[in-house]
């Protein structure tokens, strides 16, 4: 049986090392002293306190879990040792909209690393998924939420994660 691996950029990776040793060192240990002093409150049955701290609670070590296995099913890939002619994962895609005009340039990413108002898409979503494969001057059909976008290739280029915009 394989395991799935996660696409990701060493800075998704990053990201998610520090969200799970926050989840670890900040938030269980604060929901720990909810429940407690939640618990000092008396009856438990119809303390909203010690309700609500306990739905934290499982909601912090699901999220934990989760991070842990994007961790270990992560395929950590930096941008900046990649380099061709084709659209892939890690990709900088300079982009010329047909219909409006407009230059948009988009980097793939890892799914949890997105950030569309910085232009970092989803390896999963319809523009990375149009584009993967392309070369500098293909067209590109993107079936957008909105509608269908069509965009032309302009340039490709594979950036060090340091030039990016946060």
């Amino acid at each position: 049986m394989s395991v799935e691996r996660h696409p990701m950029t060493p800075y998704g990776f990053q990201q998610l090392k520090a969200e799970l040793k926050k989840i670890r060192e900040i938030d269980k240990p604060a929901n720990v002293k909810a429940i407690e002093e939640a618990r000092a409150h008396g009856d438990l049955s119809e303390n909203a306190e010690y309700t609500y701290a306990k739905e934290q609670q499982g909601f912090i070590y699901g999220r934990e879990k989760e991070v842990e296995a994007l961790i270990a099913t992560a395929d950590v890939i930096d941008p900046e040792t990649l380099s061709g002619d084709r659209v892939v994962f890690g990709a900088t895609v300079h982009l010329l909209d047909i219909d409006t005009d407009e230059e948009i340039t988009y980097t793939i990413v890892g799914e949890n690393e997105s950030d569309s108002k910085h232009g970092r898409v989803s390896i999963v979503s319809p523009i990375a998924r149009a584009l993967i494969g392309k070369r500098i001057g293909d067209e590109a059909i993107v079936n957008a939420p909105k509608g269908k976008r069509n965009f032309e290739v302009l340039d490709i280029e594979f950036l060090s994660v340091d030039t990016w915009k946060f």
